[in-house]
């Protein structure tokens, strides 16, 4: 599954913001795991760049940035996401240049906090307790599926 993260996900680990940080570490898990495709928003790295640079050294703000780009695909902002988020049926612009880039990477899913926020989203939307959840699901199904189709060895015999 590939999920683009809301920025506000993102500044809860970033940020230790309680009492979300926990659940979104946990996104941040799937993402590391390979259980997930992460992705993020071109807008996402700009805005935590400039809240890393108002609380952090500049060094370190720029560490917690490249730790974010080795671990995320970027959604790139260009003048179609742009154009596009603009006639979104999504009133907050930034939420829709978010949505708009996640559907135009092809994303399956968005995670936030604020779903209410994405209601006319053409892309599925899951708070991060929820996509935590779908993901676990989805694995939990494929095990038992795996279970129930026992390989038939050569030379087997019914009886």
């Amino acid at each position: 599954m590939r999920v683009l993260v809301d920025t506000n996900v993102v500044l809860d680990v970033l940020l230790d913001r309680k009492p979300f940080a926990d659940t979104a570490v946990q996104v941040f898990a799937l993402v590391e795991e390979s259980k997930i495709e992460g992705f993020l928003c071109a807008t996402t790295i700009t805005t935590v760049g400039y809240l890393l640079g108002q609380a952090l050294a500049p060094e370190k703000a720029r560490g917690a940035l490249q730790r974010l780009l080795g671990l995320f695909e970027i959604a790139p902002v260009n003048r179609s996401v742009l154009e596009h988020a603009l006639r979104s049926g999504i009133t907050d612009f930034e939420d829709a240049v978010l949505e708009q880039a996640g559907f135009l990477a092809g994303v399956d899913a968005i995670t936030t906090r604020n779903v209410s926020d994405f209601r006319r989203s053409k892309v599925t939307v899951f708070d991060p307790a929820e996509l935590i959840a779908a993901v676990k699901g989805v694995e939990s199904a494929n095990q038992r599926q795996t279970r129930t189709v026992a390989p038939r060895g050569r030379g087997a015999t019914s009886g």
